[in-house]
């Protein structure tokens, strides 16, 4: 983690175990074939619109992992964005689910078929609705971080949005909010830079590679991390909720990720060949560490591809979403 105004302390990350590096792989591969999945129904014509999170894989299984999930101001909450199914998939939720939302089914838990895929609502694990306007969940993020300060305990809020997002006023009311003096919260704001938005190389619109760094300005520490390098975005992650649980201030955190497939189904989502790839790269460690084997990891590819495209089949059967259901929704 490189900063220009966090000082390390004496804090420790959880140690990455061999274990949990195994199970990580798992929920990364898990992540990826989710985004193949529906990659594939869009261009068959079973769902309207993608957009994902291929190339965000090792950050967002790093943070998933650390959350402290549950419901209600003693956990985490968590305002995400449409690029954040790595995040879900490490925190548990059901891959399945995320192919129902593509197709659009009544099943679909998260919004009765209603919204475009990775369009998370878990209210057991206060994940907030995500929406599909622009950076909008940084400012609403100091409301839960407020009722967090008055609540006491060691809950934080967590949001992230994209390095474009950065741009828009949401993103400086939320630096501005977090800091009010004496009001502080304690809130994990996360910038994922993929280094454009939709078509706009970010660096002929931002004069600064470090995003993050524009929450100095209001007295907030901040951090720039690989974002494809498990090792180092798990102690990131685990240093900067630290902070926030322990200090109850906010933390800005910059993640510097790949956008494998584009933008979305719009721009093609076909695989973009100069993006590094975080799944190669912790394979290539797995391996050399004697974790796994390449067979090994193999399995786990063929495994959850298996899985999901029979899944898929039965996905294609559920009834689909109805203009009677456009106001109706029951939860799952």
């Amino acid at each position: 983690m490189t900063t220009a105004a966090h000082q390390q302390g004496k804090f420790q990350a959880p140690t990455l175990t061999p274990d949990l590096k195994i199970h990580m792989h798992d929920r990364m591969v898990c992540s990826r074939v989710v985004d193949e999945v529906t990659i594939k129904m869009n261009r068959a014509g079973q769902g309207f619109f993608w957009i994902g999170g291929p190339g965000e894989e090792a950050f967002g299984a790093s943070l998933g992992l650390q959350v402290k999930k549950g419901q209600g101001p003693d956990y985490d909450y968590l305002h995400l964005h449409y690029r954040s199914n790595p995040i879900l998939m490490a925190m548990g939720a059901n891959p399945v689910d995320t192919l129902r939302q593509m197709r659009g089914t009544q099943s679909d838990p998260y919004s009765g078929g209603r919204n475009f895929v990775n369009h998370y609502s878990i209210p057991a694990w206060n994940v907030c609705p995500v929406t599909p306007t622009i950076e909008t969940q940084y400012v609403m993020a100091p409301g839960t971080a407020w009722v967090q300060k008055r609540h006491g305990g060691d809950g934080i809020s967590i949001v992230n949005g994209g390095d474009a997002g950065t741009a828009e006023g949401d993103f400086a009311s939320c630096l501005n909010w977090a800091t009010i003096p004496g009001k502080e919260l304690p809130l994990l704001i996360i910038v994922n830079h993929n280094k454009f938005g939709i078509s706009t190389a970010s660096d002929t619109i931002q004069s600064s590679p470090n995003l993050a760094q524009r929450a100095e300005a209001y007295g907030i520490r901040w951090a720039v991390v690989d974002g494809l390098d498990v090792q180092a975005a798990w102690d990131a992650i685990a240093e900067a909720m630290h902070y926030c649980r322990t200090e109850r201030k906010p933390f800005c955190l910059q993640a510097n990720v790949s956008r494998l497939h584009g933008h979305s189904s719009a721009s093609g989502a076909n695989r973009v060949d100069n993006e590094d790839d975080p799944i190669s790269r912790f394979e290539a460690h797995l391996i050399e560490q004697g974790l796994m084997t390449r067979a090994a990891c193999d399995q786990v590819w063929d495994r959850w591809r298996t899985e999901l495209n029979e899944a898929l089949k039965g996905v294609l059967t559920e009834p689909l979403a109805s203009d009677r259901d456009a106001f109706i929704f029951k939860e799952t």
